[in-house]
């Protein structure tokens, strides 16, 4: 991320327009308060907007202390998920704006983690930080040995989505450099001749590791129109899978999106040889862009997942057939695209990472019923 590319600049500028109504029974006053339009950055969080959500409330507020939370159709938002994965996974047809509702009074504590002000999201995500250096380069102690100062600007920076300021503060991490050098021989090798492989030879060199969030939700199969897919009403309907993955194999050949999500969930991958027959037949594109309207502008708890071994991956963008059961993947988001999965895992290394150093990609299945019914 050093220089940062047109896909990472597009990444960091990328926001959605969100529309906050306070919720009814915290209002007090006759007329309720005008909605609350802004506009949240895809790596942004949710609770800093409360310096801007607060002043526009507070005339309208009972007495009491503030334990502000969100919730979307009911479901209380996780604080440390990034409001442009929160988006992706829960609204199956993007909905602009985003209507979300604000509570400052009866904190879920059954649902949500504890968030008391800015200082624990700053450590939620320095945590995360940690973990993802530990995964790629093998130990922390970069992340371990930054000053405050830098630690606080490094924050302040995802916070403001200033990309340029959060370079030059990443930058002396030296975070993922066994990473960007396999990335850097993957990219080297496929300036070569052909050799009759499907994929480039990088030869033997250790292998970098990225650290990946992978979120699975089901939807009804016989859904025509996502518009239609029951809401999300409890974190226990999503699956969850914080993993690492190899950049490239053990024979030093380049992998791509696809690779690495069978890689995830081998567990229900339809037939190799219908694999390698639909992406023979994919036609060639564009680098997937954000959509219009997007680019305008730690302490890590699990998620409940009861859901277990439900989930699987697909070769390509469109709804294919698991070999394990009748569930197809309706889509899969990253930063709002819906990538093709013959994307160089390379590629899609260098352009889609959080600031955080992880990967999240949310996966919708279309389940039959009985499976619905199990979950």
């Amino acid at each position: 991320m050093d220089l940062g590319t047109d896909a990472q600049r597009l990444v960091w500028g990328a926001a959605i327009p969100l529309q906050i109504h306070l919720d009814g029974s915290e209002i007090t006053t006759l007329t309720p308060p005008p909605l609350f339009l802004v506009m949240g950055p895809r790596l942004g969080y949710l609770p800093l907007l409360i310096p801007l959500l607060k002043p526009h409330f507070n005339s309208s507020l009972p007495p009491g202390v503030d334990t502000i939370w969100f919730d979307y159709k009911g479901l209380p938002l996780k604080w440390y998920i990034p409001i442009g994965v929160l988006f992706d996974l829960l609204c199956a047809e993007p909905e602009r704006p985003w209507n979300l509702t604000v509570h400052f009074r009866g904190y879920p504590t059954e649902t949500l983690t504890p968030c008391d002000g800015e200082d624990c999201l700053k450590w939620s995500f320095i945590n995360s930080l940690k973990e993802a250096a530990y995964i790629i380069n093998g130990n922390c102690k970069n992340i371990m040995n930054m000053s405050q100062s830098d630690q606080l600007e490094l924050w302040k920076c995802v916070g403001k989505a200033n990309m340029g300021g959060y370079c030059r503060v990443s930058s002396k991490l030296k975070l993922g450099t066994a990473m960007e050098e396999c990335i850097a021989r993957i990219e080297s090798s496929s300036m070569q001749p052909n050799q009759g492989s499907d994929a480039d030879i990088i030869g033997p060199s250790r292998t970098g590791r990225i650290p990946v969030r992978l979120y699975v939700r089901n939807v009804e199969e016989d859904l025509d129109d996502l518009t239609d897919a029951t809401p999300v009403n409890s974190w226990e309907l999503i699956s969850y899978l914080n993993q690492p993955i190899e950049i490239c194999n053990n024979e030093g050949m380049y992998l791509t999106l696809h690779d690495a999500l069978k890689a995830l969930l081998p567990q229900v991958f339809m037939d190799e040889s219908l694999i390698v027959e639909q992406i023979s037949n994919m036609l060639l594109e564009d680098v997937p862009q954000l959509t219009e309207s997007d680019s305008q502008g730690g302490v890590l708890e699990k998620l409940n997942s009861t859901g277990k071994n439900s989930m699987t991956a697909i070769p390509d963008r469109h709804s294919l057939h698991c070999s394990s059961s009748k569930t197809r993947v309706k889509l899969i988001r990253i930063h709002g695209i819906e990538p093709r999965l013959d994307l160089p895992l390379s590629w899609v290394i260098s352009n889609l990472l959080n600031p955080e150093f992880y990967l999240h990609v949310c996966v919708y299945l279309a389940v039959s019923p009985s499976q619905t019914d199990r979950r």
